[in-house]
């Protein structure tokens, strides 16, 4: 659901109307189902002065309320929990009580509006995200760069890393016009390059920083931007552009966790 919301966050342009996802922990015929909540909540949010792609789900284990998150930083961080979908490095948009009220927790969101929404489905299909782990070599990303992908999302550690031996490969792939994206395994806070040499060989060879983009959200991102132009400056530019809420201004203590 994390990769839909995002992706229809980036497709509907000039959206001013709420696009809810919404769906169940536990299936409907449980007594702990959490199906017929999630729904009332949802279809509340539906309705309000809202204009975005939102994910509404439990906010905690009991039936108290549920939150909307914003379609571009919301992940599922539990296997089976009631509340398992989060805002990672955001705070929710809004908490909807059982009994229909509405509490808003911030107040950047888009309104309602009047404009004519379109599909921008112009994409490009040969992306892939992929994961740094130890002992990780280059044959993946010359496997990429031989099948003719044209961007690659690396889900690197800590504040953006990989081996310092994939990195001529990474270069390869940069020189031959591939978009190579760098995320963060840890989810939380945000990617900086310029700490550690590693992250400085890595911007040298290329290399675009997704500040505190999630790596499913960058992936679809990328996705989307490719279909626009595979230029890899345009590509940077629009990478590092925030079109709806993918990137925030600066890491709130707040947000760890919550």
């Amino acid at each position: 659901m994390g990769y839909s919301a995002a992706a229809l966050s980036f497709m509907l342009r000039e959206l001013e109307k709420p696009v809810i996802f919404v769906g169940s922990q536990r299936s409907s015929d449980r007594p702990s189902s959490d199906a017929a909540m999630n729904l009332i909540c949802s279809t509340r949010m539906a309705v309000e002065d809202f204009g975005e792609v939102a994910v509404v789900m439990h906010g905690e284990t009991s039936d108290t309320y549920c939150l909307a998150h914003r379609g571009t930083k919301v992940r599922k961080m539990h296997t089976s929990r009631r509340d398992a979908f989060r805002s990672i490095n955001d705070v929710p948009i809004a908490k909807i009580w059982y009994d229909g009220r509405v509490e808003y927790l911030r107040e950047d969101y888009r309104k309602r509006g009047e404009s004519e929404v379109w599909v921008d489905d112009k994409l490009e299909e040969k992306v892939a995200l992929i994961k740094v782990c130890p002992g990780m070599n280059g044959e993946i990303i010359d496997f990429l760069v031989d099948k003719g992908y044209k961007g690659i999302v690396i889900e690197g550690t800590g504040l953006g890393h990989t081996p310092n031996k994939i990195i001529p490969t990474i270069e390869r792939a940069v020189e031959e016009g591939i978009a190579v994206c760098m995320t963060s395994q840890c989810l939380y806070g945000r990617v900086n390059l310029n700490v550690y040499s590693t992250g400085r060989k890595l911007l040298k060879a290329g290399v675009i920083p997704c500040e505190d983009m999630l790596p499913e959200t960058a992936y679809v991102k990328l996705i989307w931007v490719l279909g626009k132009t595979q230029n890899l400056e345009e590509v940077r530019k629009m990478m590092l552009t925030n079109y709806a809420g993918e990137i925030t201004p600066y890491t709130r203590f707040d947000t760890y966790l919550r």
